[in-house]
């Protein structure tokens, strides 16, 4: 099966589904010669997608633009996810990911302010949060109409820095900032509940001051739902718990503690392209049949 065959479906958000496929192509891509944060990365395709092509007032020609959205990608690991997105929306030339780790471009393992797209740097996980709260404090001095969405990671918010950030953009009523966390139920090598537990999750936000909804951070129409009654309350930062997969469309790497960084074979990773079309092929046809 095809990308092309896969963007003529009929389910609702077919074309959001289509691009999300081409993006874990290019993530499966970039697992291969010195490897990736792979199934990180896969987790949060589909949150990429809506948000560069739904939510996000932003787009190569504004990269300056004083009223344009902001995306910081503060789980820094998860960047092949970003550029496999910005790549496909014409941010940057697909050609471009060819050139992962490559010391003749600013492909690496986590976000290079230097690409068109990519805000701040990232990578040292806890920092991007209280990043924008200033950014989202800034906008609100200026009564500007930007909207600040910092996507963080699960096991990202062992960090104090996080909660501390929360309390600040409580104080200022920031609900100008959406934090994303890409709940995936994973931190590198060992699930969170078994580490240091997170649940219940909402709850610890809602007690720091925020507005807090969970959805399934897979499902198009459920983020349409959530995004699209953005701010959930005035005068609060609001937080958006998307449960994901690690290792999403898959199956062989999903939810696989030793899948959180990958350096696979060309051969490896030609298995695994054709393993994501077979799921992709099969979650079309029950789709169908459902809408039937």
């Amino acid at each position: 099966m095809t990308t092309a065959n896969l963007s003529a479906a009929t389910p609702p958000h077919a074309e959001l589904a289509a691009l999300a496929l081409r993006v874990r192509e290019h993530i499966l891509r970039l697992s291969t010669d010195g490897g990736c944060f792979t199934g990180a990365s896969l987790s949060c395709a589909d949150l990429f997608v809506f948000l560069y092509t739904r939510f996000l007032r932003v787009g190569p020609d504004r990269l300056n633009d004083p009223a344009r959205d902001y995306l910081l990608l503060s789980k820094g690991h998860d960047v092949p996810a970003l550029y496999a997105t910005l790549a496909e929306l014409g941010w940057i030339a697909v050609e471009r990911l060819q050139n992962h780790l490559k010391t003749n471009d600013f492909i690496y393992w986590h976000p290079n302010r230097h690409l068109p797209g990519v805000e701040f740097h990232s990578g040292s996980l806890g920092h991007l949060p209280a990043v924008g709260l200033g950014i989202a404090l800034d906008v609100k001095l200026r009564r500007g109409p930007n909207r600040v969405v910092v996507v963080t990671g699960d096991g990202e918010l062992d960090e104090g820095s996080v909660w501390e950030a929360l309390l600040v953009a409580a104080a200022y009523r920031l609900d100008n900032l959406v934090i994303v966390v890409d709940r995936n139920h994973f931190q590198a090598n060992v699930r969170t509940e078994e580490l240091i537990p997170l649940e219940p999750l909402g709850p610890k936000f809602e007690a720091f001051g925020c507005a807090v909804e969970r959805i399934d951070g897979h499902d198009f129409a459920q983020m349409e739902a959530a995004f699209s009654r953005l701010p959930f309350e005035a005068g609060k930062p609001s937080v958006i718990i998307a449960d994901t997969v690690r290792g999403k469309g898959v199956p062989s790497i999903e939810a696989r503690a030793d899948r959180w960084f990958c350096n696979f074979t060309h051969d490896e990773v030609e298995a695994l392209l054709r393993e994501l079309h077979g799921e992709a092929q099969a979650q079309l046809t029950s789709e169908t049949l459902t809408v039937r």
